[in-house]
């Protein structure tokens, strides 16, 4: 189970026409762009996650990786998860890469991710997630166009200037489709983006204005309707208004952040995206601490068919399962299934605004190798032969020497204490799932 070859691809998959996504402002996307990772064990089994991105950001990323994950155990969560903790100190989150060492854990073990953490199968219920602001007809047309196709539920952008603007599009839709279809509504106000065009800003006032008019207008939640930090308003914001808050999709601290929000009781739905907030084991101990605190998770999926897999097994096995639906990006004819999982054999396509689970071992799903030399363009590849070349090149032979002499002595001690704990009963994969309990 040792980590013996990593690789990493920037990807790009053409979208069928220019996609305006409602958090980037200005901003015609043309590619669904991400990095992906594979991870090899010793023993050969691959393992795969991949990182949103807007283009060759992560271009030196494979310089940590090797040094950091090259044999270590995959299986080993708490020890990957302090290596990904290690290189953040240096200004990289890469919580995206845990869940390819879940990948490898499933496949190991013969079971999908959300049998080990503790789910059975069956299907989950979906809402359509629209991403544009579209104004008028455009937009009742396609909220009809989801319903006709079985979904029960829709969710809106809002993104114009004023109140008014707003206020205006959530009532017109509401007043087209009729009152059985569930609409939620998402303001995008968490991490607001005005790289290209500037976008609105919402205070509490407007916040508080917007939510009331959307409760009356039948709405069942609204998203991010404040800026994610903004804990004291988000906590007046839930206290002020009867209709359901939800956010936490780019929250990126883990539970000591969540833990914050919970407290304060920012949410109604909590939405962390395993992609961001720290990878599988992460996010289930936040799930947990939702659900004691008697608050539901949902989970934040837009990223591409890759995240979107990582976010499917962890809401398969949580509590809210069935009491909530789960994110499913679809914006024709820009953003399409087909667009989003170009890299996997079997797209995520949904039944009736159901989907099925995998019971395909590991995150479920496996990666067309013809669309990834379409879409993807390898450029790291590390091993311990090149790492050590790299070394003795970067380091001189006695230097690269002691250096790896003392991982390799690291290494083997934890691998050894690794060994004993599965000999005694123990699994280090699934304590990385427990919280911890402070002590009285």
């Amino acid at each position: 189970m040792k980590i013996a070859r990593i690789d990493l691809w920037h990807v790009s998959v053409p979208t069928p026409a220019p996609f305006h996504p409602s958090w980037i402002p200005g901003f015609p996307q043309t590619a669904n762009r991400f990095t992906l990772l594979r991870l090899r064990t010793d023993d050969g089994i691959e393992g795969w996650s991949a990182g949103p991105a807007m283009g060759r950001e992560r271009a030196g990323v494979g310089d940590l990786l090797g040094p950091y994950l090259l044999g270590e155990r995959a299986d080993d969560i708490p020890s990957i998860q302090q290596r990904l903790r290690e290189m953040s100190y240096l200004g990289w989150r890469l919580g995206w890469i845990e869940p390819a060492c879940w990948d490898i854990l499933g496949k190991a073990r013969r079971k999908p991710v959300h049998e080990l953490l503790g789910g059975s199968g069956g299907r989950v219920r979906l809402y359509a997630s629209t991403g544009e602001v579209k104004s008028g007809r455009d937009r009742i047309r396609e909220v009809e166009a989801r319903v006709r196709e079985g979904f029960e539920a829709v969710k809106l952008r809002v993104h114009d200037w004023t109140l008014e603007q707003d206020i205006a599009q959530i009532r017109e839709t509401r007043e087209g489709v009729g009152d059985d279809v569930v609409l939620g509504v998402d303001a995008n106000q968490a991490w607001r983006v005005a790289v290209v065009a500037d976008a609105p800003r919402w205070d509490l006032d407007r916040a508080r204005a917007f939510c009331r008019a959307a409760e009356d207008s039948g709405f069942r939640w609204v998203e991010e309707p404040l800026p994610m930090d903004d804990y004291a308003g988000l906590a007046t914001l839930r206290a002020e208004t009867e209709i359901a808050i939800s956010g936490g999709e780019l929250n990126s601290q883990g539970l000591p952040e969540f833990g914050v929000m919970l407290e304060k009781q920012c949410y109604d739905w909590y939405q962390p995206d395993a992609v961001f907030t720290g990878g599988i084991a992460g996010t289930w101990r936040i799930i947990q601490r939702v659900t004691e605190a008697g608050f539901k998770y949902s989970p934040h999926t837009w990223t591409n068919g890759i995240g979107f897999a990582i976010n499917l097994q962890l809401h398969a096995a949580s509590p809210s399962r069935e009491s909530t639906f789960l994110e499913y990006p679809i914006n024709p004819p820009s953003w399409t299934v087909e667009a989003r999982d170009a890299l996997l054999v079997e797209p995520w396509a949904h039944d009736r605004g159901w989907l099925t689970l995998p019971s395909r071992p590991g995150l479920g799903f496996e990666i067309d190798e013809k669309a990834l030399r379409r879409h993807g363009t390898h450029f790291f590849c590390a091993t311990k032969l090149r790492m050590a070349v790299h070394a003795v090149r970067d380091k001189g032979l006695a230097v690269a020497r002691e250096i790896g002499a003392a991982r390799d002595a690291r290494l083997a001690v934890r691998h050894a204490e690794v060994e004993r704990q599965l000999h005694a009963g123990g699994d280090p994969a699934m304590d990385a799932l427990k919280l911890e309990v402070p002590k009285a």
